[in-house]
């Protein structure tokens, strides 16, 4: 992949150069995982090495910086009134999709800011999976901890596939996951499923 580095842009421009590198390690993070090396997506960005760094001290600190616009959407989308736990999942299935690096972020060394993402998802399902077992669409059993390792297995398989095949290959894992989660098994399931 060939990227032509921008002019620098100096100082001055220190919210721009931050928006370039956050534009940048998403479309490296999508394509290659959350291990896309520094060094590209700083080029890509158009900045040199010490410009990232300034902005982004480590490689947890620039992912949450990419993520976070993700995790809002997930948010906003719950605070709707009546959203759905497949609407819910669906988001988020489409956001593994559309990068891989996401899988690779959670499953970095514990940090407390990441920790502080996974509760901010976690906090996002509650009431979508509260209203999908009231009505009788999912499991009593079925956590916010099951839904975000089902999230997670299937982000981790996506992640070991071309991109063509990703979508296709989500929903093949949500019809054999759902059959675990509905309240009837052997009705056809799909991200919807869980509360129509």
């Amino acid at each position: 992949m060939s990227h032509t580095r921008r002019p620098n842009r100096g100082p001055s421009a220190a919210a721009e150069n931050r928006a370039a590198l956050i534009a940048a390690a998403r479309e490296l993070f999508a394509t290659d995982g959350y291990d896309a090396p520094l060094t590209s997506i700083a080029r890509t960005a158009g900045v040199g090495q010490g410009s990232l760094y300034r902005h982004f001290p480590d490689r947890a600190s620039l992912a949450l910086a990419v993520f976070e616009e993700g995790v809002k959407e997930l948010e906003a989308l719950a605070a709707k009134p009546g959203t759905t736990l497949g609407e819910m999942l669906a988001l988020m299935t489409e956001q593994a999709i559309a990068s891989i690096a996401f899988v690779g972020m959670v499953g970095a060394p514990a940090d407390p800011r990441i920790a502080h993402v996974r509760d901010r998802v976690a906090r996002s399902l509650r009431d979508p999976l509260v209203r999908a077992r009231e009505a009788g669409h999912v499991r009593e059993y079925v956590t916010i901890e099951d839904l975000v390792t089902a999230v997670g297995m299937i982000a981790a398989l996506l992640a070991r596939i071309p991109a063509a095949e990703r979508r296709e290959t989500a929903q093949r894992a949500w019809l054999l996951l759902f059959t675990g989660m509905v309240s009837e098994p052997d009705a056809p399931s799909s991200p919807g499923r869980p509360d129509h």
